[in-house]
């Protein structure tokens, strides 16, 4: 088995009461939860990462004080590091192989763009070190984060799939439009 389950953003600040929460986003966190339950899955996975948005000073990926963000380049405070809304969601429960931070002082998307938090290696860099060469990917948001990991995994080389029912997007014609862009570049959506 040379499988990887990508977990992308399953953050606070993007579930429900977040400073940019998703709807659907805390029903994700349970149902990938019960996904890493289920007996059936026990040998599916090689490893488990987690990638999150950890920002430092992402620059005008925030909108500035006093102006509205335009939720295409600029967006309000979210998962400061260190902060609760940083945090994973309660109901996000994983025994993850590794962490990826994502954004410190940019604005990131792919979970590709995150560091590993034991030692700085990119995750490119790290799946390939543990032979991984099929990715699962899960989370928030699928017209975003999900969108942009699927499309790097796939064009890292990696068999790419999207797992749709544990995946929540922000608003549905994105949504539409990033899993158009997905299956075109060959990325497996799987509801």
């Amino acid at each position: 088995m040379s499988r990887a389950l990508i977990i992308v953003d399953v953050q606070n600040d993007f579930c429900e009461g977040g400073s940019m929460g998703v709807d659907g986003g805390a029903a994700v966190a349970a149902s990938i939860t019960e996904l890493l339950a289920d007996p059936a899955n026990h040998d599916r996975w090689m490893v488990k990462v987690l990638t999150r948005d950890w920002h430092i000073d992402p620059g005008n990926h925030w909108a500035a004080p006093n102006e509205a963000p335009n939720f295409v380049d600029t967006w309000p405070v979210h998962c400061q590091a260190g902060t609760h809304g940083a945090g994973f969601h309660r109901d996000l429960r994983v025994a993850s192989d590794e962490i990826f931070s994502k954004g410190l002082h940019a604005a990131c998307y792919s979970g590709f763009e995150g560091r590993a938090n034991s030692d700085q290696t990119s995750l490119y860099d790290w799946l390939k070190a543990q032979a991984i060469t099929e990715v699962e990917i899960v989370g928030i948001a699928t017209d975003h984060c999900i969108r942009a990991t699927a499309l790097d995994s796939i064009s890292a080389g990696f068999t790419t799939t999207v797992l749709l029912d544990q995946c929540a997007g922000v608003a549905a014609d994105t949504t539409a439009m990033a899993l158009a862009a997905m299956a075109s570049a060959g990325v497996i959506l799987v509801d």
